[in-house]
């Protein structure tokens, strides 16, 4: 039938037109019963940011903020541990495997040796980060051995200078990765238990004596 495609892709307009006023209308009656002070609750934002949010709408930024995916991407950060007496554990030991990865090569890392026996010291004596150039594609928190750089969340690094981060600027405590990547951070906490358990249970069977050989 002619004009049928015009037909079709109206009732779709149509269509998330209906749905944008139906959700409305709903999360008005949710400010109703439950006594909402705002009209984009907390529970809202989150249901517009599923894949259940229906229609067309618009957010407030920045007073009101979608739900950040977890999976998002933006400049990367270095996790540290915190040990005993509040003291920084950082996990980077400055391999420079994220710098050789880096696609836009963003990444420097300046490394030092130890005075007295010459060795290089497992540690970044300064990591920087040029937030201009990142591409944010995450290679470096994916090669990572030791799940030392982890992708941020932080999108709002808008200003009139040159973002480049420093070692300081980038640390960031494995609370804060908790928070923002639950899952992945569970996941690469149960592998690395897992390593050390087999790295105990390997030098414990080395360290058992070996049994005597039986007599006949």
């Amino acid at each position: 039938m002619y004009g049928k495609g015009i037909l079709k892709g109206l009732s779709v307009t149509a269509k998330r037109f209906w749905n944008t006023y139906w959700d409305d209308a709903v999360w008005f009656w949710r400010r109703i019963t439950k006594g909402e002070k705002r009209y984009f609750s907390e529970e809202g934002v989150k249901h517009r940011s599923s894949k259940n949010a229906r229609g067309i709408f618009t957010v407030q930024y920045p007073e009101e903020q979608l739900i950040i995916p977890e999976e998002f991407r933006y400049v990367p950060f270095l996790v540290y541990d915190e040990g005993a007496e509040g003291k920084q554990e950082i996990r980077c030991t400055s391999c420079g495997i994220c710098a050789k990865v880096c696609p836009p090569q963003c990444i420097w890392i300046v490394r030092s040796n130890d005075p007295n026996t010459g060795r290089p010291i497992p540690a970044p004596t300064e990591f920087y980060i040029d937030a201009d150039i990142c591409m944010n594609c995450g290679f470096c928190a994916e090669y990572c051995p030791f799940d030392a750089i982890i992708m941020d969340h932080d999108f709002d690094i808008a200003s009139y200078e040159r973002n480049i981060y420093n070692l300081e600027t980038l640390l960031k405590p494995a609370s804060y990765y908790k928070s923002i990547r639950p899952t992945n951070y569970a996941t690469a906490e149960a592998e690395r238990k897992a390593k050390e358990a087999a790295k105990a249970a390997k030098a414990a069977g080395a360290a058992a004596p070996s049994a005597p050989a039986a007599t006949p």
